[in-house]
């Protein structure tokens, strides 16, 4: 289909005609006016009807858009925010053009770049709220989603893309046509293979220091489009030379480097990259890039003097006013890749072990840096524990994470204010013992205050949902409820007598009710594909191909 151009006298009267359709608030007018005005190509093409989406380092608009034949097609404009680095911003779109529009995956129709702005445009799919219906969806509904999500995943990594950003608000899920889409790869990064070229550059730039991600003014230049599918044309947007913005979003401060302009003005494959969905060649290994994995970039971090060890460890977080310390309480310590084996005694190096606080000597110590991107509740372990060398089995954790909401009707299931009290969640579902013999075989050494038992995941997700007694003592005394289990207790030594607070949607439903959504015959294979989701070692973590592979999905056509 061709994209009619339909020039409009002003963002003013476009925001005044929206209104007329349906209320819009006032803020978001402004913000839709602004946008008009940064980049005034859109309002020849686009009537932008909602703002429906808000992130950190994008807004989310909805704009409907005249086609030649006629009719009219909604899209959805993706405005990054203007310090988003140009690399950052290619290789987004290099992952949306290059994997996109197949297998659940979102693809891109275009993209509008005015000086430092730049919005994306890509086709509207209307979902649900993954909060407002996960508590009724049929067990038949969870396996096809989680098969749709796999398959997604399957098909981002076979490209070499590590997503690190997998969450129910990034797989569209629209119930009624049973359609997925897998979208915002801001975050995304390369494996050492990936064919996506940008995140090759993204990488490099990273580990030289070239820039902090987000922090960065975009260079100034011309604008720079991603061409329409063959089929359509846009002869309003090709025009290059409009005059400046009258309002600038970025502050006085920020000026431009010599590193920026040189990268500005260098070609960019990503505009004008073809799609290899389209053609074979992504099954023939051209593209497939020799070399050793890039260490991670390195942050900003405030050092903090050694006070009595050679050996460097990851501080725990706690509050400096005296406040006693969530139990259990953990202690990470960082080791070699290949860890030689040490007794408790020889891995501590302060006085804080089994106590309610943490020492000066701990507190003083240098952060560890490696990646942690990602949606916490959904971080894997190597994530938390700033595992060096992250791959694609970060993207599995978190569907893990996903199904365990599915099948308990609890979401979100991890809510955690930091990543040490994120660690001691995980450990309360997986256990203490084995989430330390599994941090030590990827080079972390992590020790707990006491030992927390491994849950059967069957017996948890039954409990939460109401098809098993909460009394019949399968489960530790603070778990022998229907609310949520993951919070952590305030004191060791009272905790099993307090009842944990409901954290997260979900309400239980009758036997009735349950029976006729298929839950009162769920098979052990589902629970066992759970199991593998959520080891919690990544190098035995199952991948997204063995798991398409799981009984779990035999008569599900792939």
């Amino acid at each position: 289909m061709e994209v009619a151009s339909t020039v409009r006298s002003s963002s003013h009267h476009t925001v005044e005609k929206n209104k007329s359709r349906h209320k819009i608030p006032r803020d978001v007018e402004k913000d839709i006016e602004y946008l008009y005005e940064v980049v005034p190509q859109l309002s020849q093409i686009f009537r932008i009807v909602d703002k429906i989406g808000e992130g950190t380092f994008s807004s989310v608009y909805l704009a409907e858009a005249q086609m030649t034949d006629g009719s009219r097609k909604m899209f959805a404009l993706k405005h990054l925010i203007p310090t988003s680095h140009p690399m950052r911003i290619a290789a987004e779109l290099q992952c949306l053009t290059v994997a996109g529009g197949t297998e659940n995956v979102m693809g891109v129709t275009y993209c509008f770049r005015k000086e430092h702005h730049v919005v994306i445009v890509m086709p509207y799919m209307e979902h649900q709220t993954f909060v407002d219906i996960v508590g009724s969806l049929s067990f038949e509904e969870v396996r096809h989603y989680i098969c749709h999500l796999l398959k997604a995943l399957r098909h981002i990594h076979k490209f070499g893309i590590i997503h690190r950003d997998i969450k129910p608000n990034n797989f569209l899920f629209n119930r009624q046509r049973r359609e997925y889409a897998l979208v915002d790869f801001g975050l995304a990064q390369g494996t050492p293979d990936t064919h996506i070229e940008q995140l090759k550059v993204v990488k490099s730039n990273a580990n030289k220091g070239g820039w902090s991600s987000g922090r960065v003014e975009v260079a100034h230049g011309k604008q720079k489009l991603l061409p329409l599918p063959p089929n359509t044309r846009n002869p309003a947007v090709q025009s290059t030379t409009k005059a400046p913005a009258k309002r600038s979003c970025l502050p006085s401060r920020m000026k431009l480097t010599k590193e920026l302009l040189v990268l500005d003005k260098a070609p960019r494959s990503v505009f004008g990259e073809r799609n290899l969905n389209s053609t074979n060649s992504h099954k023939t290994g051209t593209d497939k890039v020799e070399g050793p994995l890039s260490k991670p970039k390195k942050e900003e971090v405030i050092l903090r003097k050694i006070v009595s060890s050679k050996r460097y460890s990851v501080p725990v977080k706690t509050p400096l006013n005296g406040q006693k310390q969530k139990a259990p309480v953990l202690s990470q310590t960082l080791r070699s890749q290949k860890p030689k084996p040490a007794t408790v005694n020889q891995t501590l190096t302060c006085s804080c072990y089994m106590t309610d606080r943490i020492c000066n000597v701990c507190l003083s110590r240098k952060q560890q840096v490696a990646p942690r991107a990602g949606t916490p509740g959904f971080r894997a372990p190597e994530v938390l524990t700033k595992c060096p060398n992250q791959g694609t089995a970060i993207d599995m954790w978190s569907a893990g994470v996903i199904l365990l909401s599915l099948l308990s009707g609890r979401y979100p299931f991890f809510k955690a204010s930091d990543d040490m009290i994120a660690l001691t969640q995980i450990m309360t579902i997986r256990g203490s013992r084995e989430t330390i013999e599994a941090a030590k075989k990827f080079g972390k050494s992590i020790v707990c205050s006491r030992e927390l038992p491994r849950l059967d995941l069957r017996i948890l997700c039954e409990t939460l949902r109401g098809l098993r007694s909460c009394d019949d003592g399968s489960l530790p005394v603070e778990f022998q409820s229907s609310r949520h289990p993951t919070e952590v207790k305030q004191d060791a030594d009272s905790s099993a007598k307090k009842q944990m607070s409901q954290s997260g949607s979900g309400s239980l439903k009758r036997p009735a009710e349950l029976q006729e959504m298929g839950w009162d015959k769920v098979s052990d294979e589902i629970y066992d594909l759970l199991d593998k989701l959520l080891d919690l070692n990544p190098v035995t973590r199952i991948t997204a191909s063995m798991a398409l592979q799981h009984p779990v999905f035999k008569d599900i056509k792939d």
